[in-house]
């Protein structure tokens, strides 16, 4: 899907959730999110608003036993979405890097749209919740939207105290490399950005 609309959509039913994510890469930063996790919907919302990627973001999950299932499965149809909606990746910038201020913390996360899943993680919480959501679930969630789009990610927090402004910052920059490499550069047309002629593998 080189040319037109850059719209992915994902359904993803299991007994553990039931999922609905349509992403429009070429949006406005619009979001309708609800994943029962107040603190996810408020992350993924900032993805969303810094991105200018527009989510639309249902999930139904099995809260009673843990976060972890909603968590997991919302980062990885998200990147299911993004995935569809990049297509065959023709004439995008690929590579994307932001460093990220909110107070005291400052982040960096650069990313390539690769093909190539990968995580490097590289940030560090000094508290178990945030509102309600688990703080070791964060790192995972990067990990598996990182796994399910095909991106080289890198998330590093450089340096911060609020748990808070560490975790915002971290999906600000990620929301702002993710918006430069989905970008089409119009010097690249229709070419697929590497050597090879296509992306992963």
């Amino acid at each position: 899907m080189s040319t037109g609309t850059r719209i992915g959509k994902v359904e993803r039913n299991t007994a553990e959730t039931s999922i609905l994510i349509k992403v429009d890469l070429d949006g406005t930063g619009a979001y309708d999110v609800s994943t029962g996790i107040g603190f996810l919907d408020h992350m993924v919302e900032q993805f969303s608003k810094h991105s200018l990627i527009d989510v639309t973001m249902k999930v139904e999950g099995d809260l009673h036993v843990d976060q972890h299932h909603t968590t997991e499965d919302s980062a990885i149809a998200l990147g299911q979405a993004l995935l569809d909606a990049l297509g065959d990746k023709a004439g995008i910038g690929r590579y994307g890097s932001a460093y990220s201020p909110m107070d005291e913390t400052l982040s960096r996360v650069a990313l390539d749209i690769s093909g190539r899943p990968y995580c490097v993680w590289n940030a560090k919480f000094s508290q178990e919740k945030l509102g309600e959501w688990d703080t070791e679930l964060i790192q995972h969630w990067f990990e598996s939207i990182a796994q399910s789009a095909g991106l080289t990610l890198h998330c590093e927090l450089l340096y911060g105290q609020n748990n808070h402004h560490i975790c915002e910052s971290l999906y600000k920059g990620f929301a702002r490399a993710m918006r430069i490499a989905v970008e089409r550069d119009p010097r690249k047309g229709e070419a697929i950005p590497s050597t090879k002629g296509q992306l992963g593998g």
